[in-house]
């Protein structure tokens, strides 16, 4: 196979892998700027997605309004999440409220054990072709899903927070939830909301990915590692850098996968991360914060 094929496509599915982490980094970054905190149940969303999907093609359903209904389920757990998870504690400081998502998270991945059992579960894909070639290169039709409904979710995104009076009021919040209180705006809602739009990302990302990797309790938390990293690459809290970090980060995984070894592919995201780490703590699109002594 040629050189430039093959290359081609490996960055092909390289970007498609990492559109997926950028979905969960977007919500990562979301609940960051209105709350402050990580959220680190944010991976489970995915898991709980393709559960939920799973879940209602073995009920019969169609395929569109399976989707469909996992969504509304994954704004319900996310509503949820808020009340019992975030709310309760929003007058304390940062580490309780860590601590509250890391015990979610394990409270979600045993319920799921529970209902579901511990073997992972196929599901079928989006559309019955498995792709199409152009030059050489495969296609997947699965990753092309991924990455389109990428794009969407970006475009809409940034349509509703440059272009909304919601979007504005979400970013007012995320700014300065004191001001934001005086002028009038919901904080509380707006923040139910952030968490709302950030479950139904994850789980998003979840039934994406899901026909790929099949579904499984332990998806969530690979997935939710390597979204905290692209968050950190690209520049911790920046929507942007959540979506440019995401993307580089499959794109390394994949060409360390083909050109070095499968087995260690997780090691090379870590790696990335490490490298910025010592190199550029901000991020991509981090700016450098001074401390005086």
């Amino acid at each position: 196979m040629d050189f430039f094929v093959i290359n081609f496509q490996v960055l092909f599915s390289g970007l498609a892998l990492g559109a997926i982490y950028a979905l969960v980094a977007l919500g990562f970054v979301l609940i960051i700027r209105a709350t402050n905190v990580v959220n680190f149940a944010q991976g489970d969303f995915a898991m709980l997605g393709g559960f939920a999907m799973v879940a209602f093609l073995g009920a019969g359903l169609p395929y569109w309004l399976s989707i469909l209904l996992a969504l509304v389920v994954m704004g319900i757990i996310g509503m949820i999440f808020n009340l019992g998870v975030y709310y309760p504690l929003r007058h304390r400081s940062f580490l309780p409220v860590i601590i509250s998502t890391l015990g979610a998270s394990i409270f979600l991945q045993n319920s799921v054990l529970y209902f579901f059992g511990p073997q992972p579960k196929p599901m079928e894909r989006v559309f019955k072709t498995q792709g199409i070639e152009v030059g050489g290169v495969f296609m997947d039709t699965q990753y092309l899903v991924i990455l389109a409904v990428t794009a969407v979710a970006v475009a809409f995104q940034y349509f509703l927070f440059e272009r909304t009076l919601l979007g504005k009021k979400l970013q007012a919040t995320s700014q300065d939830k004191d001001m934001a209180r005086l002028v009038g705006i919901p904080v509380a809602w707006m923040i139910a909301f952030t968490f709302i739009y950030s479950a139904i990302l994850g789980g998003v990302a979840g039934i994406l990915v899901s026909p790929v990797l099949f579904v499984s309790i332990g998806m969530g938390s690979i997935i939710a590692l390597k979204a905290f990293s692209a968050t950190i690459i690209g520049g911790f809290g920046d929507v942007t850098g959540a979506i440019v970090g995401g993307l580089l980060l499959g794109v390394v995984e994949s060409f360390g996968a083909y050109y070095i070894s499968v087995p260690y592919k997780d090691a090379f995201a870590f790696l990335l991360l490490f490298i910025f780490l010592l190199v550029r703590p901000q991020g991509i699109f981090g700016e450098k914060i001074s401390e005086k002594a």
